[in-house]
């Protein structure tokens, strides 16, 4: 395998984004819902002004993981007010990390994560924070591997269908 370089996305790669996002978010989770939610979430959560938003906020930022020419995956954190839920100046949220699936068990995921610590760090936070579904145990095994915990759960709706997500957090030195 080639090395895996890690990009910070900028407008430029609005495109990209939303290409990668479609396809890991559909590879991860189309087998356990229904068609229609899945192409209800996707246009909901990649359209084009939703990423040109997210990119634009001094909060929020993505990584794109290039094999080549190739995006293979990405990464989202938020901190400040684009956090989605705990919002604690002190914390940093790992929205997304998405790898496709043709590029799972090669330490892509791992590059992504440790972009995220490397941030947290720069920007001198107490703790990461993410919510991964109760069901991808692909997810909470890689996090757990990682030195997260549980300390909530909260509800993730995907169509007509709520789903749990568990809530995890590293404290960091």
């Amino acid at each position: 395998m080639t090395s895996i370089i890690i990009n910070k996305a900028s407008s430029e790669d609005l495109e990209t984004l939303q290409s990668i996002g479609k396809q890991t978010f559909a590879e991860t989770f189309s087998a356990d819902n229904s068609e229609e939610a899945m192409k209800e979430y996707l246009e909901k959560s990649f359209n084009t002004e939703k990423i040109k938003t997210e990119l634009n906020n001094p909060d929020s930022f993505f990584f794109i993981a290039w094999e080549e020419d190739n995006p293979v995956g990405y990464l989202k954190v938020n901190s400040g007010k684009a956090q989605t839920e705990l919002q604690d100046e002190t914390s940093l949220e790992i929205e997304r990390i998405y790898v496709k699936s043709s590029h799972h068990s090669k330490k892509v995921g791992q590059l992504l994560y440790d972009q995220a610590l490397e941030i947290a760090q720069n920007l001198k936070k107490s703790y990461l924070w993410l919510g991964v579904w109760e069901k991808n145990l692909r997810a909470l095994n890689f996090y757990r591997k990682n030195g997260f915990i549980e300390f909530d759960k909260h509800i993730f709706r995907l169509g007509t269908d709520e789903q749990t997500d568990l809530m995890m957090k590293k404290v960091l030195e």
